[in-house]
C-alpha cells in the first residue's frame, strides 16, 4: 500500500493542470453582420486600435464552391471576414519589452455570421509568450480589446471564457 501510494504520489507531482482560459477570445453579438461591423469597428477606434485591413475570407472561399463541393462552407456562414488592426503605441512598448512578439503586429481577429450572431475570434495576446517581461502590457492589451468587444455588444459564448455577468 505504501509502495501504491508513493507511486501516486510520484506520478501526480508530474502532473498540471492547465486551469488558465483558452488561449482564444471567443465572442458573440446578436443582430445583422454590417451593424455588428461597424460597432466593432467603431469601439476598437475608441481603444485606440485602428483596421488597417480588411480580408474577406468569405468571398475568396466563395470562388472554390464548385471545386469542394459538400465540403464548401459546411457550418453555413454567410460572412465570414478578418479584421487586421494595430495600436502604435502597444506596438511600440511591447517591442521595447520583448522584441520577439513583433510577431503580434498586427492583430487579427476573425467574424463570421451565422443566422442572426457575429462569432468574434482572436489568439488571446497573453496567451502568446506567457513568460515575457511584456506579459503584465500584454494582459492590458488583452483587457482594452475586451473592453472594446464588450462595448460593442460581445459576450464570451464558450465554456473557456467567462459568461460576461448582465449588467
Amino acid at each position: 500500500m505504501r509502495t501504491l501510494l508513493t507511486s501516486l504520489f510520484f506520478v501526480f507531482s508530474f502532473v498540471t493542470v492547465n486551469l488558465q482560459a483558452s488561449s482564444i477570445i471567443n465572442m458573440t453579438i446578436d443582430g445583422d453582420y454590417a451593424g455588428n461591423y461597424v460597432e466593432i469597428n467603431s469601439q476598437l477606434e475608441a481603444q485606440r486600435f485602428y483596421v488597417i485591413f480588411e480580408a474577406n475570407i468569405g468571398r475568396s472561399i466563395a470562388s472554390f464552391k464548385d471545386r469542394w463541393g459538400d465540403d464548401y462552407n459546411r457550418n453555413g456562414y454567410t460572412e465570414i471576414q478578418s479584421l487586421v488592426f494595430c495600436n502604435p503605441w502597444y506596438v511600440n512598448h511591447v517591442l521595447n519589452l520583448d522584441p520577439e512578439l513583433a510577431a503580434l503586429c498586427p492583430l487579427s481577429m476573425t467574424l463570421l455570421q451565422e443566422g442572426n450572431q457575429t462569432r468574434i475570434m482572436m489568439l488571446r495576446p497573453s496567451a502568446i509568450k506567457p513568460g515575457s517581461p511584456a506579459q503584465k502590457l500584454l494582459l492590458e492589451l488583452e483587457a482594452d480589446l475586451l473592453k472594446a468587444l464588450t462595448a460593442a455588444g460581445a459576450e464570451f459564448d464558450n465554456q473557456n471564457n467567462k459568461k460576461r455577468e448582465p449588467e
